[in-house]
């Protein structure tokens, strides 16, 4: 880095940023991924201002925003760099945005404080933050420009890129960006006031959006090295086996093969092209020492966890007497709801690339949590961590996939490198196939739930019992059980918003082998199934309306979520009629990342399978950002998660091998079915929250219940299709 660059920058802490702190060189912005690859698309030559560990201005007036959070298709580049320009005045022409390199202490998420991207936190821990390294940046220029027209720095206007004074001397930020570069940024940088923005709340574009469109965005799979060979790898076929033997003899004849090796996770495959590994690897014979492996099939899971939600679990949440009162009720409503393995199937397997040099090592990978994947390559490696370089690079898609607490992907990157020995360069690639059969799925997960009724229909007792493995137990972030309650287990069925005097909700910890991990929306998208679907039920057998129903049994501190119903219903045309002809229409609330939505359900009947036509959504996700990009985000959602109550499983057979392999037996939702998403945000003038999930948890739900008013069938075995073929 260009020692000429001032080395005044911010630290960032719990509180944002902390003003007025000298860091070492590389606290400054640095650049990201593509910089990283040998290419110089941002130089830091000299004249060039980076303030701060998130802004850098460019002698052409560009305004380059470091990304701390991954970009996968979820907006990040767009929303933290629209934060920076609002507070800096720039003209969203001028914005640049890049991948922020690893560095824990300057790129932490807030939230959770480690650099990472999860639980739909990017805006929302980025908030003020970021405003913050704008107006800072924008102090410094105005500062620098009164200096040099020795003009009142309060005089001076910035606007659209342009810094003006009355006087007539107008320039745009190239120009003082190296005078900038020598002043002190300002201890507490003022931040607009709300009624003052001109880019947040407007849908200006995105900026990945051209790069992605051209084929000029670079990901991890377009990383080449010189003398790279790629590596697949040969994982059990069922979880938790481990080798007891192998013949590479067939698969070193194939050509292109230079080498096979054991490592931990199972036999790699090294070669001078993806092709002739894959080919490499189907040669290999294998055998697989089970002993330790989930042998038991997915319906003799599904058995063990229902027999074990009869035990009750360990209290999760009780309020008034819990569920005694069910007991003695006028009516008792009762169901079991089960929910399937779930793949990610993002668009992009994993893959990742790294090279062994006598400095130590350096990765390009699609990292969601590079404060995992940094420390768990340089443990691999035996090397020291400040050793490691971790480019983070644009990946297709996630939801969650990337998010490893374990670091398995760098662990196995590592792994292959380490086996190879002295210095070189591999590139380990996931097929679809080792994606969607190497666990690391949506639990599986049992509700078991009772409701009483007193004689007007009033809920007088309710009870949730949950059985699942736990995500966050035995891992790095085992801290954040709760009284050795898994929170992502049993979240969206505890603190409902719904005024219930007597509840219990319990959970039940399930060991097996099949690894399990967060899933878009993570618990909230089986328990607000679960919820509103028994919920539902509890209405229709008390004769009331699905939506008035809901709004008199809310809570009176539940103001979000009355708005977000009121405000779904009125966008709907509401009237009570659940069914019209051959529609049907269905409601959902549910709130996850603190943010509050409610759907309407329009479904139809096809061939005995839902046909969801149309979506209302209200949501209230605090100050949107960029609207355009939480409306994609909920129709993403809406499509996530639409197909995955319709089609989407993964099931062990006999002896516990995954069935779906692929596409062509994991069943996605196709373009002609995605319905219309009519997406309303409230106005708000609270902080951002959660919006990359929470449109997830209430399409299930709104569908279900739109489905059971049309055809008075309640599906409590997802998906849909498994009902259908039943």
């Amino acid at each position: 880095m260009n020692k000429t660059f001032s080395r005044r920058s911010f630290l960032t802490s719990s509180a944002g940023l902390v003003i007025g702190v000298t860091l070492p060189m590389k606290g400054r912005a640095q650049s990201g991924a593509e910089a990283a690859m040998g290419g110089n698309a941002s130089p830091q030559g000299s004249g060039s201002f980076a303030p701060n560990a998130f802004v850098r201005i460019a002698p052409d007036d560009t305004v380059t925003v470091l990304i701390k959070h991954i970009e996968f298709g979820q907006g990040p580049y767009t929303g933290l760099s629209t934060l920076v320009a609002e507070e800096l005045d720039a003209d969203w022409s001028q914005m640049r945005a890049e991948s922020a390199p690893f560095d824990n202490e300057l790129y932490k998420n807030l939230a959770f404080g480690l650099q990472g991207t999860g639980g739909s936190t990017a805006i929302a821990n980025s908030y003020t933050q970021m405003r913050r390294a704008g107006a800072a940046a924008r102090a410094m220029l105005v500062e620098a420009a009164a200096a040099e027209w020795g003009v009142p720095a309060g005089e001076i206007t910035v606007e659209k890129g342009v810094i003006s004074h009355p006087g007539g001397q107008f320039s745009g930020f190239g120009a003082f960006a190296e005078a900038a570069a020598q002043l002190t940024p300002p201890e507490e940088p003022a931040l607009k006031d709300p009624s003052a923005f001109t880019l947040i709340g407007t849908d200006v574009p995105k900026l990945d959006s051209r790069a992605k469109s051209t084929g000029e965005a670079v990901f991890s799979m377009d990383v080449y090295r010189e003398g790279m060979e790629t590596v697949v790898v040969a994982h059990p076929v069922k979880m938790g086996a481990k080798v007891a033997s192998y013949d590479d003899s067939a698969a070193k004849e194939v050509p292109g093969v230079t080498a096979v090796r054991q490592i931990p996770q199972g036999i790699a495959v090294y070669a001078g092209s993806t092709a002739a590994a894959i080919k490499g690897r189907d040669a290999l014979e294998i055998k697989w020492d089970e002993s330790a492996a989930e042998t038991r099939s997915s319906d003799q899971i599904y058995e063990a966890f229902s027999a074990a939600a009869d035990q009750g679990g360990m209290d999760a949440e009780v309020i008034g007497e819990g569920a005694a009162p069910i007991e003695g009720a006028a009516q008792v409503i009762e169901a079991e709801f089960r929910f399937p393995y779930l793949a990610h199937a993002a668009m992009e397997p994993l893959d990742g690339v790294i090279e062994i040099t006598q400095d130590g090592a350096e990765a390009w990978v699609g990292s969601q949590f590079p404060s995992l994947d940094v420390p768990t390559i340089a443990q691999t490696l035996g090397l020291d961590a400040a050793n490691v370089k971790m480019n983070v690079m644009l990946a297709g898609g996630s939801f969650g996939r990337r998010a490893q607490d374990t670091a398995h992907f760098a662990a196995e990157l590592a792994e292959v490198a380490k086996a190879a020995g002295g210095n070189g360069a591999w590139k380990l690639v996931y097929t679809r196939e080792d994606d969607m059969t190497g666990g690391y799925y949506r639990p599986l997960t049992v509700h078991k739930m009772r409701a009483g009724l007193d004689d007007s229909g009033a809920i007088v007792g309710w009870e949730n019992v949950v059985v699942n493995q736990s995500i966050m137990g035995g891992g790095p972030f085992a801290g954040m059980m709760q009284d050795g309650i898994d929170p992502t287990s049993i979240e969206g069925s505890t603190k409902m918003p719904y005024a219930l005097a007597n509840s219990r909700v319990g959970w039940v910890r399930e060991e097996s082998p099949v690894r399990v991990l967060w899933w878009r929306a993570v618990g909230h998208t089986h328990t607000a199934y679960a919820t509103e679907v028994f919920l539902d039920m509890a209405l229709e057998a008390a004769g009331k309306d699905p939506v008035q129903g809901r709004l008199d049994l809310l809570k009176d501190d539940a103001g979000r979520d009355r708005a977000v119903l009121e405000k779904v219903a009125k966008m709907a045309g509401w009237d009570g009629e659940t069914v019209k002809g051959d529609k049907a229409y269905g409601v959902a609330l549910h709130e996850s990342f603190n943010s509050y939505t409610a759907q309407i359900a329009e479904v139809t009947d096809v061939d005995g399978m839902p046909r969801v036509t149309r979506v209302w959504c209200a949501l209230d996700c605090g100050v949107a950002v960029n609207p355009n990009v939480i409306r994609a985000q909920i129709e993403g959602g809406v499509g996530f998660g639409l197909g995955s109550i319709l089609f989407n499983e993964l099931t062990l057979g006999e002896g516990g091998t995954v069935q779906e392999r692929n596409f062509d037996t994991y069943r996605m939702l196709r373009i002609d079915e995605m319905p219309e998403v009519i997406v309303e945000i409230i106005d708000s003038a609270a902080d951002p929250t959660g919006v990359g999930e929470p449109g997830t948890p209430p399409i299930g739900p709104a569908v279900a219940n739109a489905w059971r008013a049309l055809t008075g069938k309640t599906v409590t075995h997802l998906p849909f299709s498994r009902a259908k073929d039943a």
